[in-house]
């Protein structure tokens, strides 16, 4: 999703997409190694517990380590979303998301007839990033969801956008959706599309059980029309795009992919 954003304008709406407000408690302090990881943690508890998360958040609070392979991942992503349009599709394999998108739309076309008809988006864009983001549900991740985006939260690097996004977490565990034992990528996103954990008490729908597939493409479905996605081809709704990463590159190839699959 959209691990670019950043800015203290995104930060602060990324916390009130999220319910959370940026003065309800003082903000710990942030690090740069795991040194201060457990003190940092006793003071995010008391910023997690003023901002309505309850006990069983805040016991997977506690059970939480600093999660050494989400900031080695965090540390590479721009490289990760460099270099041309062209080439990016190739390393993230565009021609087979096409082709492999073409033949889900129709298999799975009462589903998306009824998701097109309730939020008002064509198959085509959630197929292109539903492979782009999982490999169609392949590789969802296996790293703890509650550790990773905590880690997050500390790490110096952008702590004001994870912030929101960790308590959210910690709130979804207290709704039962998420456990100290769940698992996802390595920036704490979750299930076919995955919806990094704010996002995903915003605009997921139903039980927000996103390794579903339905419900996790019906909730980027949401997501999408919330962003402004009114119809049509994703080369028309580029603005809807946009919302879910900020990153040109990946912007592109969605709407390059989702236009082939719908056949635009």
């Amino acid at each position: 999703m959209a691990l670019f954003a950043k800015g203290l304008t995104l930060a602060i709406a990324a916390m009130a997409a999220v319910g959370v407000s940026a003065v309800s408690a003082e903000a710990a302090s942030c690090g740069k190694n795991a040194a201060g990881f457990e003190a940092w943690k006793a003071e995010f508890a008391q910023e997690a517990a003023a901002n309505g998360v309850g006990s069983k958040g805040l016991a997977a609070l506690a059970k939480t380590s600093y999660a050494t392979k989400t900031i080695s991942v965090d540390r590479a992503v721009h490289k990760a979303f460099s270099g041309s349009v062209d080439a990016f599709m190739k390393r993230r394999g565009g021609a087979t998301i096409i082709s492999k998108g073409r033949q889900l739309k129709k298999q799975n076309a009462a589903l998306f007839a009824s998701i097109e008809k309730k939020y008002g988006v064509p198959a085509g864009p959630l197929l292109a990033i539903w492979g782009m983001e999982t490999g169609f549900g392949a590789a969802m991740g296996n790293q703890n969801t509650v550790s990773a985006i905590v880690t997050l939260a500390y790490d110096c690097r952008r702590p004001a956008f994870f912030t929101p996004h960790a308590i959210a977490a910690l709130e979804l565990v207290d709704a039962g959706v998420l456990s100290s034992s769940s698992v996802g990528a390595a920036h704490g996103e979750m299930g076919h599309t995955q919806f990094l954990p704010g996002n995903a008490l915003k605009y997921g729908v139903g039980n927000r059980n996103l390794r579903d597939k339905s419900t996790a493409l019906a909730s980027t479905a949401n997501f999408l029309r919330a962003h402004g996605y009114s119809g049509g081809p994703a080369s028309a709704n580029r603005g809807a795009i946009a919302g879910w990463n900020s990153a040109s590159v990946y912007q592109q190839a969605i709407i390059i992919m989702a236009d082939a699959i719908d056949g635009n």
